[in-house]
């Protein structure tokens, strides 16, 4: 008996020090892992859709709550203002869920740029969603005002050949973005006042 009780004594010692350990590594290379994220995954989308900024959106952005889920928002300055931000949302695609980098115009309240960060579908076929500047380009203007949709559902975004579940996906991302911003618009716009100066 007096084995049992040493045994379970030291396993939970072992497994406190271990969890201990665990645990620390989880929070000393959460920052460095979002610094890589946001570095090859999200950069080139966020760096082609607010092109000509004046500032550096990897360092001008911040986080907001919209409900549980944290965003990061990416701000972009044209000719000395503050007109226009980024951040990703997400669909279900094909084989997976689609990453997708939003931008939106502030002052007029329409998409400048969409871009695929990440995904899991189809090499050559889905995949052409993130490659394809046509199809992305489609977004370009839409306002923020409503949802968007492929045109076999009665949409305006004509779906990439072979990939119609992805280019729902991208929809269902882009429309997810639109109420995002419309639900925290207020706050958005208190929180850019800090990098109109």
């Amino acid at each position: 008996m007096r084995d049992l009780i040493n045994m379970v004594l030291v396993l939970t010692i072992l497994s406190a020090f271990s969890g201990g350990i665990l645990a620390s590594v989880k929070q000393n290379t959460s920052e460095k892992i979002e610094f890589q994220q946001l570095k090859f995954e999200k950069a080139p989308a966020i760096k082609e859709i607010l092109a000509g900024c004046s500032n550096d959106p990897m360092i001008d952005r911040f986080k907001l709550k919209d409900g549980e889920k944290e965003i990061s928002f990416f701000v972009g300055k044209f000719d000395g203002r503050v007109k226009a931000i980024a951040f990703e949302t997400y669909g279900k695609g094909f084989e997976g869920n689609i990453g997708l980098m939003v931008g939106v115009d502030i002052e007029t309240r329409s998409l400048i740029g969409v871009g695929v960060t990440t995904h899991s579908e189809t090499p050559g076929v889905g995949s052409k969603a993130k490659t394809d500047p046509k199809f992305a380009a489609q977004f370009k203007d839409l306002p923020v005002a409503e949802g968007f949709k492929v045109k076999p559902d009665g949409g305006v975004i004509d779906a990439l050949s072979g990939a119609t579940i992805t280019s729902r996906g991208v929809c269902l991302a882009a429309t997810d973005a639109v109420n995002i911003y419309n639900r925290l618009e207020n706050k958005l716009k208190e929180k850019l006042k800090a990098y109109s100066k």
